[in-house]
Formats: structure tokens, C-alpha cells, sequence
């Protein structure tokens, strides 16, 4: 600490090294470690982190459109605690607690999570106009939990309106608020699913780690076609409170990162009980480990590994594809890092699942999303909406604004037509329920599998119907420059073997590289 006599100009020359040291910061590939060890190693400042950041999705944003809002204010100001936190830490000699895991970590996450605290409540849309100066009562669950971890909320990232759940055919990653999002490595392509801002914002080094959440795919296919990391985590493993969701049967909120250790790292931050969604967080409760899931991150974590290859049904490419020949060389990879592969595995009800997604479970989505958002609406501070019957009123008197002609509301128009969950709600949870026995859960059991494999997100309804888990890691990148990743997928629970084997592969392969897009436009 200077004196208190000191010149103003020593603390102007101490304020503009500050500034240097962060400004030579590199952004690019930064990981939650490389931010750790520059700020232990006095290189670089919270403030300044947060800085280069905002900076960046500045340049980047108005041609990506993956950030809704930013809190500039606030992030600055929790960037100063976390500074903070440092220095007296430092100071007390070992004396003081020492900051939180992710103290300083910047963090977007998706616009369907609720962010109270900082600098003024962040507006939690799902891209609608119509949530627009809505004011949450408290923060969700999981962004409490990323506070106490230390992390700095920055903003909030873009997403297909209501979760691609407003009507068909609507593109991927479009919201009248952000407009259209665009993927990063290929414009053209889709940024896919409803998660598509979180994966993009990572994808372009836009900010450190994001969150998204997924109902049916939101999380896998958007890392996937971002060449980002996505974990989908077990149903109730992390909290759906202050979080439009569409089921809760399926939906999840898990991290979206650059990097397999970087996504765990946030899953360490926000799994737990949560008694504002205390059903399902609290029979998770059973598959947290002790110590974490940091000590899963393993190199060798393929070794002994059981994964079977699910080919039918999923590894469609044609003969001499870029993606043939990539995920051929990888099974060698994976089987020389010591994993015993299970291959030409068949879900026995793959079409019969298919079947019940686009009959029963939309069905029963659509009695649960009218559910869930009405008690979501309820439970906010002030709102300009309290319904899905509001929202509804609200499209049709600004049809211009929300591309009514072009779109329409068809899901919510049948989602408010439904009457709760009753005889054929609940006929339909008892089919999904011996569908995911006699599928997934069976294949596992008869061959003892650690894990499943598949292409993207190619097995996203096979593991939303049951709430499992999956990994998705970058594999390759098309002909034409789109990304596409591998997927890892297990029962509930397995998040320690999912993880290891991720690592591993990761570590094995490092197949992500930054999309070429940012360079062009900062």
C-alpha cells in the first residue's frame, strides 16, 4: 500500500501500470487458470479483466449479436470487491480467507436467468419485448451460487425467444431483442438451439465462461456448432429457481466454456440443494462427490473406460466425409489412450422415442412451459406481464416488433390452451419413464458402459426424456468450416466418469481453435 503522504503522482503511475499490465493481457483462449495465475502473479486486475472484456463484446457483439445486456456498473463494481479481496488476502499473510474459487471471473449467462444484484437488475427477457423492465425479485439460484464462488455477472446472453419454444421454424438464435445471433467460425450456419448467445460469447473470447440451460439440446448443440465445451448436467443437480424454463422434467442449466477444465470449474460453483427448487435439487443431492469435481480432471481418465458407440441411428456420414474420417481417427485416439470401445451399439427404441418426442413429450412440454412461466412471471418484483395470456396480448398488439406475419405464437397460443398436468399429462411421463428403462438405461446396463458416444448433439432426445447428462467437446470442423463436436452422455449422475473421460479426450486431441471472425473486426 502506497502511504498516505505519497505523491498523487506515484498512484497515477501505479494506476496506469495497472491499466498497461491488463491491457497486455491476452484475451484469446484465456482459461479460468491463466486469469488465476495473472492475477496472483500482480499482471492483471479484476477491473481490468472486466474491462478488456466489455471492450471486446463491444467490437464483437454488433456483428455476433451474442450479448442482450450488459451491467458494465455493476461488474465494475464486483471486479473492485474481488480486487479487494485479493489484496487483503495477500496482505494478512494467509491470515484472511482466501477469495473464492472463480473471485474475479467474469461470466455471462443466458436471458432466462435472473440477475438482481450488481449495479441494477439485469432484465431476464428469454429475448421477448415483452419481459422488458421486468425487475426479479432476488437473483436465481444457480447466479447466487456463481456470486459466492466470486464470479462477476457481466451481462446476459442472447438465445432463440422463449427458448425456441415460441412457434416452429423460427431460426436458431434469434430474439427480437438481440436480433439474429450468428456463428462465429461460419455466419451463414446456424449458432443452433436456444443457448446459442452463451456458446458464440464463449466461442469468441468474448468473456471468460457463460451459462446456458437446456430442455431438448439448447446446451449440446450450440457448443457443438460453436466448437465450445457444453455440459449438460443431471436434472436437478443444479437449480432451475429464477430461471424460465419449458420442463421441469428435463431442463438443466449447466456451463458453457472454452475448455472441459473451465466448464468444471463452473459446475463446481453452482451444483447444490437449493430449497426454492427443492424437489429436484435435493434427490441430486446423492451425486455430488465430497471433494468436488475438480479432481476429476484427469489425463488418463480414458484409461479402462467402457463407451459404446452408438452407430445406428446417429454416425450418418457419408462414406470418405471429413466427419468419417475425424471420428474414425478418434476412436483410435480413444482406444490407444487405454478405453475399451463397445461399437455398432442399437437403442432398441430409438424410433419409438422419436416418436413419443414429437407426439407426447411435446404434448406434455406444453402443459409444463404454461406452468413454470406463469410461476416464474408471479414471482418477479414488477412486470409489465403476469401470464403467458399477457405475453400473448402483448405479441399480437406489436406484431411488427416480434415478426408476428413471419413466425406467428403457435406454441404459446397451445401451451395456454392446456389445463395443467392430467390423465394424458401424466400417461405420457409414465411412457418417457419405461422408454428411458428399456432404452438407455438398458443398452448401459447389458453392455457396462461408463458412457455412450455420438456425433454433436445428435443423442439430444435420447438423454433430455430421462435427465441425464452429457458432455459435448469440439471433434473437428466441416469441409465448409462449421464445427462439430463429440458428445459423451451417461446416466444420472455420472458427471465424475463423464468428466474424465472428456478430459481426457480433450487433452488428447485439442481440437478447438478461436474462430477467425474476431480478427477481422476488432
Amino acid at each position: 500500500m502506497l502511504p498516505s503522504a505519497a505523491p498523487a503522482r506515484c498512484l497515477l503511475l501505479l494506476l496506469l501500470a495497472v491499466a498497461v499490465a491488463g491491457a497486455a493481457f491476452d484475451l484469446e483462449e484465456a482459461t479460468v487458470d491463466s486469469i488465476r495465475r495473472a492475477f496472483a502473479d500482480g499482471e492483471l486486475t479484476s477491473r481490468g479483466l472486466v474491462e478488456l472484456y466489455l471492450r471486446r463484446a463491444a467490437a464483437l457483439d454488433p456483428s455476433l449479436h451474442a450479448v442482450v445486456e450488459l451491467d458494465p456498473d455493476g461488474a465494475l463494481a464486483a471486479a473492485d470487491r474481488a480486487d479487494d479481496a485479493r489484496r487483503l488476502f495477500a496482505s494478512a499473510g494467509g491470515g484472511a480467507l482466501p477469495p473464492p474459487p472463480l473471485n474475479g471471473i467474469p461470466v455471462l449467462v443466458k436471458d432466462n436467468i435472473a440477475a438482481a444484484g450488481g449495479g441494477g437488475a439485469l432484465n431476464a427477457t428469454c429475448g421477448s419485448l415483452a419481459l422488458v423492465g421486468s425487475r426479479p425479485a432476488g437473483d436465481a439460484g444457480v447466479v447466487e451460487r456463481l456470486r459466492r464462488a466470486g464470479a462477476v455477472v457481466l451481462g446476459t446472453a442472447s438465445l432463440s425467444e422463449w427458448c425456441n419454444f415460441r412457434a416452429p421454424g423460427i431460426p436458431a438464435g434469434w430474439s427480437p431483442r438481440a436480433g439474429q445471433g450468428k456463428n462465429p467460425y461460419v455466419p451463414s450456419a446456424t449458432p443452433c438451439a436456444s443457448s446459442s448467445g452463451s456458446a458464440i460469447a464463449a466461442a469468441a473470447n468474448m468473456v471468460a465462461v457463460t451459462i446456458g440451460t437446456e430442455t431438448d439440446g439448447s446446451i449440446m448443440c450450440p457448443s457443438s456448432y460453436n466448437s465450445v465445451v457444453g455440459i449438460k448436467p443431471t436434472v436437478g443437480l443444479t437449480s432451475r429457481a429464477g430461471v424460465i424454463i419449458i420442463s421441469p422434467r428435463m431442463d438443466t442449466v449447466g456451463p458453457i466454456c472454452r475448455t472441459v477444465s473451465d466448464a468444471v470449474h463452473v459446475l463446481e460453483a453452482i451444483v447444490g440443494y437449493d430449497p426454492r427448487d427443492a424437489e429436484a435439487t435435493r434427490m441430486a443431492l446423492q451425486y455430488i462427490p465430497e471433494d468436488g469435481y475438480r479432481q476429476f480432471l484427469n489425463i488418463d481418465g480414458l484409461r479402462g473406460k467402457r463407451l459404446g458407440i452408438l452407430r445406428k441411428d446417429f454416425f450418418r456420414f457419408p462414406s470418405g466425409s471429413v466427419q468419417q474420417k475425424v471420428f474414425d481417427e478418434h476412436f483410435n485416439t480413444i482406444s490407444k489412450m487405454g478405453a475399451i470401445l463397445v461399437d455398432n451399439l442399437e437403442i432398441p427404441n430409438m424410433n419409438i422415442i422419436n416418436d413419443a418426442v414429437q407426439s407426447g413429450e411435446r404434448a406434455l412440454m406444453l402443459a409444463e412451459f404454461k406452468l413454470s412461466l406463469n410461476s416464474y412471471l408471479s414471482e418477479l418484483a414488477s412486470s409489465p406481464v403476469r401470464s403467458l395470456s399477457d405475453i400473448i396480448d402483448f405479441n399480437n398488439k406489436h406484431p411488427v416488433e416480434e415478426r408476428m406475419a413471419e413466425f406467428g405464437q403457435s406454441y404459446l397460443l397451445q401451451s395456454e390452451a392446456t389445463d395443467g398436468i392430467g390423465p394424458t399429462e401424466k400417461k405420457a411421463i409414465a411412457k418417457l419413464n419405461e422408454l428411458c428403462e428399456s432404452g438407455l438405461e438398458k443398452i448401459m446396463r447389458v453392455n457396462q458402459l461408463d458412457a455412450i458416444v455420438s456425433p454433436g448433439a445428435s443423442a439430444h432426445s435420447l438423454l433430455a426424456i430421462g435427465g441425464y447428462p452429457a458432455i459435448t467437446v469440439p471433434a473437428g470442423y466441416a469441409s465448409n468450416g462449421v464445427p462439430f463436436a463429440i458428445c459423451f452422455g451417461g446416466l444420472k449422475g455420472s458427471e465424475p466418469r463423464l468428466i474424465e473421460i472428456a478430459y481426457s479426450f480433450e487433452q488428447a486431441t485439442k481440437v478447438r481453435r478461436p474462430p477467425t471472425l474476431q480478427h477481422s473486426i476488432i
